[in-house]
């Protein structure tokens, strides 16, 4: 800690990038345009800033605060008077603030519906992500069984699979907490893909419970987000389907008028080039959109 100081562990440093990340997208919201009530595009940076300030401003700016960073030094002091799990605890609370954007992410998922990969990637971003709150809360609640269940909870039996049983007489006995985040991570995935391998498994009352809950919650995201994988997948593909059917169409003009071989080759490198150009889009159709009065600007 005396030689590198904040830098010495690496989830310090990413911490640091998103904190730095979130005060630029303060910066870019300065600057971003938005439309009003009266669908007209407000340009000026005063009126951007007063929309921006009555909107998400104070959430954005709670989220950028590096509170791990502000506090390290009082932390210091802590950890000396023996407090340690009481600053990480309290630094894990003001960061928490961080999920209310998650409120912002969700209002704007109808903007990458139609991007078939973007919407792909964040289901599985979110589910990644509830998979790991729901470790955290079974790392906890074996955390707490420890003392009443008589060192037969999930933790216990870790111990003893990986040879480091838990000994209360000796400070820091037990699994490493890579080996604990790894485990909680890898049961509450396969619950929650209805796998259940079983090498990890629920011992107590309330162990059982939570894997009951979790199972129900992995039901309800088969149904909600990987029903929709089919669909999104075969929209990535539909170009492509329109693509040979509209080749196969021009084949068969071909086949019908006799066409020659040289102007039938001129004619599918044709709309070979037409349609690497324009991606199949009416461009007719652009063109009479185009025409109509666009929205004022402000």
């Amino acid at each position: 800690m005396q030689t590198c100081g904040y830098s010495c562990s690496p989830l310090n440093v990413v911490d640091l990038i998103v904190d730095i990340m979130f005060i630029v997208d303060i910066i870019i919201n300065f600057r971003t345009t938005y439309v009003n009530s009266n669908d007209e595009v407000v340009s000026m940076s005063s009126r951007i800033a007063v929309h921006y300030f009555k909107g998400w401003f104070l959430i954005d700016m709670v989220a950028a605060i590096p509170f791990d960073l502000l506090i390290y030094r009082s932390g210091e002091e802590v950890v000396r008077a023996g407090g340690e799990g009481e600053t990480t605890t309290l630094i894990g609370l003001l960061k928490t603030a961080r999920l209310l954007r998650l409120v912002r992410v969700a209002r704007k998922l109808d903007r990458y519906s139609e991007y078939g990969a973007a919407v792909l990637f964040l289901l599985m971003c979110t589910f990644a992500l509830i998979a790991h709150w729901l470790a955290c809360i079974w790392y906890a609640i074996g955390n707490v069984e420890r003392s009443t269940s008589a060192g037969i909870g999930w933790l216990d039996n870790l111990g003893e699979q990986l040879g480091r049983p838990y000994n209360d007489s000796i400070i820091g006995s037990g699994p490493s907490i890579r080996d604990k985040y790894v485990t909680a991570l890898y049961f509450t995935f396969s619950s929650l893909t209805s796998v259940g391998f079983g090498n990890v498994s629920p011992n107590t009352n309330s162990e059982k419970i939570f894997s009951i809950c979790v199972m129900l919650i992995g039901a309800l995201m088969y149904a909600s987000i990987f029903g929709n994988v089919s669909a999104i997948i075969q929209r990535l593909y539909s170009g492509t389907a329109r693509y040979h059917a509209q080749m196969m169409r021009v084949r068969e003009f071909i086949r019908f008028h006799q066409i020659p071989n040289p102007l039938k080759q001129r004619l599918e490198d044709y709309f070979q080039h037409a349609w690497s150009y324009t991606n199949g889009i009416d461009m007719n159709a652009i063109s009479a959109l185009s025409s109509s009065p666009s929205p004022p600007v402000r």
